[in-house]
């Protein structure tokens, strides 16, 4: 559910940004390098081709190692923001590359899904649409675990599936830090995530006889903090707040696409 959204603002870092969305170098005969998001000097996601007629994906590379939180805004981000913070935006904006950024604050459910297990986009409702990839025989695989938190119809030719997809695997949590959110969601819905995020809306080129023809909108929310209030609340069922950016110039879609998702956040949830 939407709370607030801001107009798009002009965010990140000249030089030197602690992420940064690039282009891989394009193997012999391609036109295009992948896209990645890195962290550091290091791949840390490689996400969907540029082409719009792959299939959309997010896949966790060894770069994804470490989360970002900023210390100094623990306690506030704790305790949940009741409108969009040009503070903690600044903060975080600070990790990120020059570019147009939307402010959106929504309240999410997460539930944690493993890959080719129940609920696993990849295996279903994009499989449903691309079939397997061709040359293994199966479905995409991101390397991690993820969060879904909502879907909603964007027309009847097109779907969003929103993603929350954390920096390392909650395996990786402290399970004290855990039960400490675990105690603060059961009190209120305010304890806040950040992510950097990316619209990414992709279609084949031709249908193919798959069993659902249509165009998948993927928003993800890359986590830059909130490991810990997400594993809380998806283990409890409870909500939390999100905080997130989302990166305009880094997504493939245009910008009435971009335009449209705090409309279709407010949107009452929907399957395809």
């Amino acid at each position: 559910m939407l709370i607030e959204t801001r107009e798009p603002m002009q965010l990140g870092r000249e030089s030197e940004p602690l992420l940064n969305f690039k282009q891989g170098e394009a193997n012999q005969g391609a036109w295009a390098g992948q896209r990645f998001l890195w962290v550091e000097d290091t791949p840390a996601f490689e996400l969907s081709f540029w082409c719009g007629t792959c299939q959309f994906l997010f896949k966790r590379l060894e770069g994804a190692n470490r989360t970002l939180s900023i210390p100094e805004l623990t306690d506030k981000l704790a305790d949940g923001i009741a409108d969009i913070d040009l503070e903690v935006v600044s903060a975080f904006a600070e990790l990120l590359p020059n570019g147009l950024y939307q402010p959106l604050l929504t309240t999410i459910e997460p539930r944690l899904v493993y890959p080719v297990k129940p609920g696993d986009y990849f295996a279903d409702e994009q499989v449903a649409t691309w079939n397997v990839e061709r040359f293994w025989g199966l479905p995409q695989y991101p390397q991690t675990p993820y969060y879904r938190t909502f879907e909603t119809a964007v027309s009847d030719n097109a779907h969003l599936y929103e993603f929350v997809v954390p920096m390392v695997p909650p395996t990786w949590n402290v399970p004290t830090r855990v039960a400490a959110m675990a105690n603060r969601l059961a009190h209120s819905g305010e304890p806040t995530a950040v992510a950097v995020s990316t619209l990414d809306v992709c279609r084949p080129a031709m249908n193919v006889g798959t069993r659902d023809f249509y165009q998948h909108w993927g928003l993800t929310h890359f986590v830059l903090d909130g490991h810990h209030k997400l594993q809380a609340a998806a283990e409890l069922g409870l909500p939390l707040q999100l905080l997130s950016l989302l990166a305009i110039d880094f997504s493939l879609a245009d910008l009435e696409q971009i335009h449209r998702i705090p409309e279709l956040l407010d949107q009452p949830p929907a399957t395809r």
